[in-house]
């Protein structure tokens, strides 16, 4: 498998849906367009560089979706379409004025560079509560992929959405606790629970 989810030191390199959540509401209330962009990581898993590749043509309204290009591939032109809630699209229309017909179509919808990016985002996780070792763009992303997985969305859907060459990029967000293992591992603690009691 290449890479996992937890650190060196068996610290884990994802956000809880908790903590996910808290990053999706701190973002919603912060307005503009870092909330559209941290909101957009939220709710597409895309690596920073492919979001501040973003265009407003790219912004696909009818289907509500966002079309992304792969960047970490050995060539351009990969896309894929990520599926995001209406209330998105709605936003990224209101703050960003797409139905402005004057503007560029192939103008980028945010034209920070990568650092500015990136500490945005992480002042929003500071704000959602986020423990420091994990207030990075790469534990939002992280986190989409575990919550698509517990959630039952097939593998070959998640690697096609999280921009992935090979399955087994895809495969290590089946390493995270999910509801279903929590149950089956709680069956086995039945027998030592009264041992809590004393």
């Amino acid at each position: 498998m290449s890479g996992s989810l937890f650190d060196k030191g068996g610290v884990r390199k994802y956000l809880t849906a908790r903590e996910r959540f808290r990053l999706a509401r701190a973002a919603f209330s912060q307005g503009g367009e870092i909330a559209t962009f941290c909101l957009a990581l939220v709710f597409t898993g895309a690596r920073i560089s492919e979001l501040l590749a973003l265009t407003r043509e790219r912004v696909d309204i009818a289907n509500c979706a966002i079309v992304l290009e792969t960047l970490k591939r050995r060539k351009r032109g990969v896309y894929r379409v990520m599926p995001v809630p209406p209330k998105l699209i709605a936003m990224l229309q209101r703050v960003h004025n797409l139905i402005d017909i004057d503007r560029d179509p192939k103008e980028r919808m945010w034209r920070w560079g990568r650092t500015t990016a990136w500490k945005r985002v992480k002042a929003v996780m500071k704000k959602a509560n986020i423990p420091e070792q994990l207030a990075t763009p790469k534990s939002a992303r992280h986190a989409f992929g575990v919550d698509a997985v517990q959630n039952s969305v097939a593998l070959n859907v998640v690697q096609r959405w999280m921009g992935h060459a090979r399955i087994e990029s895809t495969a290590i967000y089946t390493d995270a606790i999910g509801a279903e293992e929590r149950a089956l591992a709680k069956r086995t603690w039945k027998t030592l629970d009264a041992s809590f009691d004393r």
